[in-house]
């Protein structure tokens, strides 16, 4: 049985502008394996975004294919996309994308709740997952209640509820001071060991990028993995 977890073949994008084509990626092919940590580099505008929202089967490839958990993503219709997203994919954000006016622990449950999980297991779930990332005094906090660091965790919580199989960061500490991104990145690098998720991060930070297993730079749509 395989350990990849994520994988893209051929992928391209283009972009109609004026009468041009902009091409964004042109033939990345790139392979995520269970408990495997990469970072993805770049200048702004050189795709990094795009090439997330290909993978995370939020934008659909001009040519080529986008494999998660063994079955193709990039060929479903959006219905089976959204249910096999929730299942296998965590999303975090450089600006967390939490719901202000649900708590913590109500923020943390909901992808267990889309799944149809019962409320009871959901919330006792998501305590234990906000306790793990050392929230547990916070947990019937609202957003605006928390600090910077504490509404990423929080995120970050919420990304791994269920368990999936890779979890798809975009700067996630750029938004934040370096003591506290600091923090971010090894909560991060602890969750990834002990539960062997895979984390793909998309960053400009070097310093986060340089403690994965392996960094690949983006350039002209090219992705090449760093020696």
């Amino acid at each position: 049985m395989t350990d990849v977890v994520l994988e893209c073949r051929s992928l391209s994008k283009e972009y109609a502008v004026g009468p041009q084509r902009l091409r964004v990626l042109d033939q990345v092919h790139f392979s995520l394996h269970r408990g495997e940590r990469i970072a993805i580099v770049g200048s702004s505008g050189s795709g990094k975004t795009t090439l997330l929202n290909m993978l995370g089967g939020l934008d659909t490839p001009s040519e080529g294919e986008v494999w998660l958990a063994g079955q193709q993503l990039s060929a479903m219709q959006e219905t089976q996309r959204g249910k096999l997203r929730n299942a296998d994919l965590g999303f975090v954000y450089q600006f967390h994308h939490l719901l202000p006016e649900f708590s913590a622990l109500e923020n943390v449950c909901m992808p267990l709740l889309i799944g149809k999980t019962p409320i009871a297991e959901a919330r006792k779930r998501a305590t234990a997952m906000l306790e793990r990332v050392g929230l547990a005094e916070r947990i019937g906090h609202k957003p605006a209640e928390l600090s910077g660091g504490e509404r990423q965790r929080v995120a970050i919580a919420r990304a791994l509820i269920n368990e999936p199989a890779c979890v798809l960061l975009d700067e996630p500490t750029g938004n934040l001071d370096q003591h506290t991104a600091e923090s971010i990145q090894q909560l991060m690098l602890e969750l990834s060991q002990t539960l062997r998720t895979a984390f793909l991060v998309v960053t400009h930070d070097l310093t986060l990028a340089a403690q994965m297993d392996r960094i690949f730079t983006l350039k002209k749509g090219q992705l090449c993995e760093q020696s």
